[in-house]
């Protein structure tokens, strides 16, 4: 299931171990107190055809945010795995916690895959001691085996990193909480090894990203968000790419290759070719790119428009993804040109429109990259919104229907029996909301023009 021995491109820099078998940092004062080992990657794809995903975590994972852009990339970008996912975040946990409630809150609907990102509390917001990483591995194995004791596939993931303005740190620095948490992933790491399950390295993307960021723009810019503990959107989208790779996902949504001279074009697989014109295509899509941008007005909610703030802003969904090779590793979107007879090319793609060398044609352009807005945009905002409602319903389900307070005291059977009818009557809401995403989606058909300069 993982492959021990291959380094992967973790971030916007490519790693080197030293001879202690530790990833080569960055000369800089910021890594000195951390000391990350190589991290193992998937060797393939871990999802399967009508997969539940179980997304589990802390307060981080109840932000709904990476578990939602996990469950809009599932749900659009690779539709044809029919993967249904829940998130089961719940504030202020411990992997001990997580441990005690998985029974009642997750395991009852039957996941076959789950990712797991703890850690952050696990730390207790102070300097690294021996106790805590045994608690740590006690409690993150038992969840592991848990789940595979049910046939569940799993995720191991790391807690991320905290940053400057952590309120929480009860007297440590940020450099000796960032060590502790480094601990901490770097104990996931033998966990995943030992137990045999993928891993997602969220820690190191996240601290890289972090430094990267306050370089480029200012201390202001606040990946770990204003408490230094839970992410703004750009926090997020690296937490959403740490598991999206630990999942193993491919990321070659569509390749279209034109041939200029014939007038002619091949679409991979999940796309289909309508009609040709002189210099035009027209293609309908059931495979998604990743969106980051809605157009204004339509969005419902505020993911869909974090894109359209400024890329030196960390609620900005798109400056995130900027910090990790998200569009590269996950969202190809590539369109290739060959035979070309002129040095330019204008590209349009439904509204929008920009240049192109023949060269660049040549090798390939990521339109999922070129063109922040798109003609799936639109509908990518829609199915988010329904996403996000559904998953803001999956919170209250776990943490207000499932714990009635009117039980106390009550006999067993009685308990046994109004929990039951809670379980019936949510699951009847959650499938509507469900229903409402598969409303949602529907392929796209839009035009692809590539007229010489």
């Amino acid at each position: 299931m993982m492959c021990k021995t291959t380094l992967t491109l973790v971030g916007l820099l490519a790693f080197k171990l030293n001879a202690a078998g530790e990833l080569q940092k960055p000369s800089d004062l910021f890594f000195e107190k951390v000391h990350p080992v190589q991290a193992p990657a998937p060797s393939g794809l871990l999802l399967e055809k009508s997969d539940r995903l179980a997304i589990c975590g802390d307060s981080i994972t109840e932000q709904k945010q990476y578990s939602r852009i996990m469950e809009d990339y599932l749900t659009m970008c690779v539709p044809e795995l029919k993967i249904s996912v829940r998130q089961f975040g719940w504030g202020g946990e411990r992997a001990d916690g997580f441990l005690k409630r998985m029974t009642n809150d997750v395991l009852r609907f039957k996941p076959t895959v789950a990712t797991t990102c703890y850690g952050m509390n696990d730390c207790e917001y102070r300097p690294y001691e021996d106790s805590i990483g045994a608690a740590y591995r006690k409690s993150s194995t038992a969840v592991v085996e848990s789940f595979k004791a049910h046939g569940v596939r799993v995720v191991q993931g790391s807690p991320g990193c905290v940053g400057q303005r952590n309120w929480w740190q009860k007297g440590a620095t940020t450099e000796v909480l960032n060590q502790n948490l480094c601990n901490l992933r770097n104990l996931g790491i033998e966990i995943a090894e030992q137990e045999q399950v993928n891993f997602a390295d969220v820690f190191w993307p996240m601290l890289n990203a972090s430094f990267s960021a306050t370089q480029k723009y200012g201390t202001n810019y606040a990946m770990s968000g204003g408490d230094g503990v839970h992410p703004n959107w750009a926090g997020h989208a690296i937490m959403a790419y740490a598991f999206l790779k630990g999942l193993g996902v491919s990321g070659d949504i569509a390749s279209f290759t034109v041939d200029l001279a014939a007038n002619k074009m091949t679409v991979s697989a999940g796309h289909k070719l309508r009609s040709t014109k002189k210099g035009a295509f027209e293609i309908c899509s059931e495979r998604f790119p990743f969106c980051a941008d809605a157009p204004p007005g339509l969005a419902a909610n505020w993911y869909p428009t974090a894109g359209f703030y400024s890329l030196t802003n960390s609620d900005n969904l798109r400056s995130g993804m900027t910090f990790v090779p998200f569009n590269q590793d996950l969202n190809r979107f590539i369109l290739t040109a060959k035979n070309a007879t002129a040095q330019k090319y204008r590209v349009s793609w439904g509204e929008q429109s920009k240049v192109f060398t023949a060269e660049q044609l040549t090798h390939g352009v990521n339109l999922a990259e070129a063109f922040t807005l798109n003609p799936f945009s639109a509908r990518f905002a829609m199915v988010d919104a329904a996403v996000s409602a559904k998953q803001d319903f999956e919170t209250r389900q776990i943490k207000t229907l499932f714990r009635p307070d009117g039980n106390l005291g009550a006999p067993i059977e009685q308990v046994v029996a109004q929990t039951e009818k809670v379980l019936a009557d949510s699951e009847r809401q959650h499938a509507a909301l469900e229903n409402v995403i598969r409303a949602a989606y529907a392929p796209v058909t839009y035009i692809i023009k590539i007229t010489p300069e």
